[in-house]
């Protein structure tokens, strides 16, 4: 090989590899753009797995279908909010006065308890940093405008994709070369699948967590037992650690009204908790049960980190994608399907050898 070759080679390499730190940092720049499209397909799939049942019944075209959707889903949040409203705003505002009056009432029990010094200053550190927050209203409001801002782009992005998302796909499939074409159309049809059944699963579980954990808060005499089961069920989104952040107050104020009552609290959230996740979550989740219990931690961590509060609510919905393209790419599985073979072993079985005749 010619010194003009070796060095046009090495320039090459050289240039390639500029180009794809570019690349990455331009990317990771334009992360909020990333979140923001994100948000868009989760919202679209959504919408798509609700207009789908109204096409095949009521033989609506995409359009009216992901209208009738729309409507539907404003209509459901517009009743909950008209039946239970009032009374949930009420509580909410209850409990927002409740808490430091309950946390207040902790720490003297703690002291009458005999606590050691270096643990009561730990405490008191803890209360410093709470009472901080207040001094960051403005800059969250701020964040509160900009996110509402942002959601309704993802919105009205999210509704376009949901009457067409063929056409969405299909212009990602036309980046790849023709030999992975094939392979990548089919990847992200099962991971839009895989996204649509693990939010049916969710949102079950949501609801039931909910019910269970307001009734049982309700029955022991815990105020504001509406708001705070609403709490956990909302807090389900987030797998491992929306729970046990969310039984925080529950546990609070259930302390502050004795031990008794403590320890009857403790036992409900670590019961309902318990029975979420080993009977109602793999009942509505089994067809995507497959996504580890460590990857699901380490990604609520990861993305917490990498993207903020964010990374929080998208961690669950983009393990789930991600999981299911590199399972469907590589490896040829259907994570949404528990127990299929892949599709690749289907279309080419394998020829078994012929046996030579004893002679």
């Amino acid at each position: 090989m010619t010194s003009d070759g070796l060095t046009r080679g090495f320039m090459q390499r050289v240039g390639f590899v500029v180009l794809a730190v570019a690349a990455t940092l331009l990317a990771y720049n334009l992360m909020n753009l990333w979140i923001l499209i994100f948000g868009a397909i989760v919202i679209a799939v959504v919408l798509r797995g609700i207009a789908e049942p109204l096409m095949k019944v009521c033989k609506l075209n995409a359009p009216l279908a992901v209208l009738a959707a729309v409507l539907l889903v404003v209509g459901v949040v517009a009743t909950t909010f008209y039946l239970f409203g009032r009374d949930i705003v009420a509580q909410v505002q209850i409990l927002s006065k409740q808490l430091p009056v309950a946390w207040a009432e902790l720490q003297t029990r703690l002291e009458a308890a005999g606590l050691s010094d270096e643990v009561q200053a730990q405490i008191d550190a803890a209360g410093q940093q709470a009472g901080g927050v207040a001094s960051k209203i403005p800059q969250l409001a701020g964040g509160l405008l900009s996110g509402v801002a942002n959601f309704l782009v993802a919105l009205i992005a999210g509704i376009l994709l949901a009457i067409h998302p063929g056409q969405y796909r299909d212009g990602i499939v036309f980046l790849f070369p023709d030999s992975y074409k094939a392979r990548v159309k089919d990847s992200l049809n099962v991971a839009g699948k895989a996204l649509q059944l693990w939010f049916l699963g969710q949102f079950v579980s949501m609801i039931v967590v909910g019910v269970m954990t307001g009734v049982g808060l309700w029955v022991m005499g815990v105020p504001s037992a509406l708001a705070l089961g609403m709490m956990s069920g909302l807090a389900q989104f987030v797998p491992i650690v929306g729970p046990v952040i969310s039984a925080g107050p529950g546990l609070l104020l259930a302390g502050a009204a004795g031990l008794d009552k403590f320890l009857y609290a403790l036992v409900l959230y670590v019961g309902v908790s318990q029975l979420e996740a080993n009977l109602i979550t793999p009942a509505v989740q089994n067809r995507i049960s497959s996504v580890p219990m460590v990857l699901t931690l380490f990604a609520v961590v990861g993305f917490a980190g990498l993207l903020g509060p964010v990374g929080v609510l998208y961690a669950m919905p983009l393990t789930v994608v991600l999981y299911t393209l590199v399972m469907r790419f590589y490896k040829g599985e259907d994570v949404s399907k528990k127990g299929d073979k892949p599709e690749a072993a289907a279309e080419t079985p394998t020829k078994k050898p012929r046996r030579r005749a004893a002679i």
